[in-house]
């Protein structure tokens, strides 16, 4: 049994994106491995966000993580910020990370030229070391994660070797990311040239919208001036997606759901693409509603505070004493 570990930063609603690349799968691991997964709401202080805002998004990730099947008696689910060990092994991994290696992530490096650097606060450069130490805490060695963030596992790697090394012993484990292979990233519907990323209302499907407005998205999504459902990303993109999103959801390949639909006509095949993903959410909904306002949801957090702050202590405890950070025998 391996020990996974996964988070979602609350800065936006989360989208069916979301849901395909990291929500639908987090139950498959339950059973057979010891999972924690938590809301990385530390992270998401990283730019300007309202409190309130805040706030809600964390609730609902919690009631979403619990809608979509993950068991609290089988995985440990917690705030970030309510387990202190995370801020503290940050402070003392930063000193085994590199600036180099901080301005070659490619997220920070987009940040820049998006945003006045003048203006950019240090969290967002030492995002990476912080989530290495999220890993670390729980001596995670798969890491579920998507496209966009295999860079910072393999940093985190690089940190616990390089730890490791240092100390001449095996204090940190060596994490690996896992990427869904099918799935693992999904496009916005209104531009499929770009990742469904929480801030386009037209092109992301986000998992508390009505059902009629879903349906509206896949039958308004963009696709090409051609006739035929086949997977090619370079020339039919919008139809690739809506092809991942569907054998997604119906668990088979991308060969096998275009052949479903061989011969079939573009308005055909989004309707299908509707229909799944209606009768997706539509469960999940009415799972969340049940929980969202619920004093479930406070009880689930509780535990998973225990449970994630007595592993912590005891990993951060290791590693403050092979760093010679002083502590009463």
């Amino acid at each position: 049994m391996e020990n996974v570990l996964s988070g979602i930063k609350p800065t936006g609603q989360l989208t069916l994106g979301n849901y395909i690349g990291a929500l639908k799968n987090f139950p498959k691991y339950q059973d057979t491995n010891k999972v924690f997964v938590f809301i990385a709401d530390l992270h998401a202080l990283t730019l300007p966000i309202e409190p309130e805002v805040l706030r809600q998004n964390t609730k609902d990730i919690v009631a979403f993580y619990l809608a979509c099947g993950l068991d609290p008696n089988k995985s440990v689910i917690f705030l970030q910020s309510q387990v202190h060990e995370h801020s503290e092994i940050n402070t003392i991994l930063e000193n085994y990370a590199y600036m180099g290696e901080l301005n070659r992530m490619t997220q920070f490096k987009d940040k820049v030229s998006k945003m006045n650097e003048k203006k950019i606060g240090l969290g967002i450069f030492t995002y990476p070391v912080l989530m290495a130490g999220d890993i670390f805490l729980y001596d995670a060695k798969k890491v579920p994660v998507g496209e966009d963030q295999k860079q910072h596992v393999e940093l985190a790697r690089d940190i616990a070797i390089r730890f490791n090394h240092r100390y001449k012993q095996d204090v940190i484990v060596i994490p690996e990311p896992v990427i869904s292979s099918n799935g693992a990233r999904i496009m916005s519907l209104s531009d499929p040239t770009k990742k469904m990323s929480k801030s386009d209302p037209k092109g992301d499907i986000f998992l508390k919208d009505d059902l009629k407005s879903v349906r509206k998205k896949i039958m308004s999504a963009v696709t090409d001036t051609g006739c035929e459902v086949k997977y090619d990303k370079v020339n039919k993109p919008g139809i690739s997606n809506l092809l991942t999103i569907y054998s997604a959801l119906k668990e088979i390949t991308i060969e096998e759901a275009e052949n479903e639909f061989t011969g079939a006509n573009y308005g055909t095949f989004k309707k299908a693409v509707a229909d799944v993903v209606c009768e997706v959410l539509e469960k999940i909904q009415t799972r969340y509603n049940d929980i969202i306002n619920s004093p479930y949801l406070d009880e689930v957090l509780e535990k998973g505070k225990k449970e994630a702050s007595q592993i912590a202590q005891k990993t951060l405890k290791r590693i403050k004493n092979v760093v010679g950070l002083y502590e009463k025998q």
